[in-house]
């Protein structure tokens, strides 16, 4: 049977005896199944489209499985268990390394793609959790932080608690973390004008020089939602690089460094789609999920 009809199927009676909701239950269940089937078909598709070779960036949020946003919130075993798949490979390489190589010829790439970790929003659990195993595995990273969260101690959708700024120091002082912007408020660019995006871009800027000593030289998009091209130019003027989703790997010699392809890290990835993704594959998947975003964000401002 199809999908639909195997939800609709399991949605006839709404409750049990014990007062559960199947209707709630089927929506999940179908929810899963139908990003498994996402999944398997984004396997096939690169089949026939093998994923072109490039520098691979990690998408991360959550590490520990403390928050509601289980999708985005990986068990610490799991996430271990991939730090440890890169770090046997030695294919962890920082950002401002992986910048240097895209610069240069393709006909200059490395023998192995390399791979850059980056986490966004800046919840605590990546200092409590995530930084000791990045430690353990010598694996450097990228925390982009929406500083607002940061400062005012404001709760991130889904119950994710912001890090202090005592803790993203200890993460700059381990000596495997850089420290970027995700904007001041988790704002969408592509929904601001020119002043508002350049206040969001600048008070993310400052407070992380004032409050940890480090300059903030490179940008995530929130939601990897691109700004307007009339605005854009302000993103490059202050950052390095910007990073955005994908799925895919940027290409040696001709990535443009402030349109940075990602590959985000979900929980059902388990290990055997996250090791496609770590080595650029999976692009059909980001494509339907940005089209399931365009709807999903499109009232949305943060």
């Amino acid at each position: 049977r199809s999908l639909f009809s195997a939800t609709q199927a399991t949605s006839v009676t709404p409750t049990g005896g014990d007062g559960t909701d199947f209707s709630s239950v089927s929506a999940v269940v179908a929810h899963a199944v139908a990003g498994r089937t996402m999944k398997e078909a984004a396997v096939l598709a690169d089949r026939l489209h093998p994923p072109q070779p490039g520098v691979v960036v990690l998408l991360y949020h959550r590490v520990g499985g403390r928050s509601a946003a289980d999708e985005i919130d990986l068990l610490a075993s799991a996430f271990d268990l991939q730090m440890a798949w890169l770090a046997d490979r030695r294919r962890a390489i920082t950002l401002d390394e992986a910048l240097g190589i895209l610069g240069e010829p393709a006909d200059e790439r490395p023998p192995y793609d390399p791979v850059v970790v980056t986490f966004d929003d800046g919840t605590d659990d990546l200092v409590d959790v995530a930084l000791p195993i990045l430690a353990r595995h010598r694996i450097p990273a990228v925390f982009y932080l929406a500083t607002d969260h940061v400062e005012r101690g404001r709760a991130f959708p889904g119950g994710g608690r912001p890090l202090s700024w005592a803790a993203a120091g200890e993460a700059v002082d381990s000596g495997l973390v850089t420290i970027g912007s995700h904007t001041h408020r988790h704002a969408l660019l592509d929904r601001l004008d020119a002043a508002a995006v350049a206040a969001e871009l600048d008070r993310s800027r400052d407070l992380i020089g004032e409050r940890l000593g480090v300059a903030a030289e490179h940008f995530a998009y929130p939601k990897a939602v691109l700004a307007a091209p009339g605005v854009e130019p302000l993103v490059r003027a202050r950052f390095r690089s910007a990073a955005l989703g994908g799925n895919r790997a940027n290409p040696y010699g001709t990535t443009d460094p402030h349109r940075l392809a990602r590959s985000p890290i979900q929980r059902r990835d388990g290990m055997r789609f996250f090791i496609r993704k770590a080595q650029g594959g999976m692009a059909l998947e980001e494509q339907a999920r940005r089209r399931l975003d365009r709807w999903r964000y499109a009232r949305q401002t943060t």
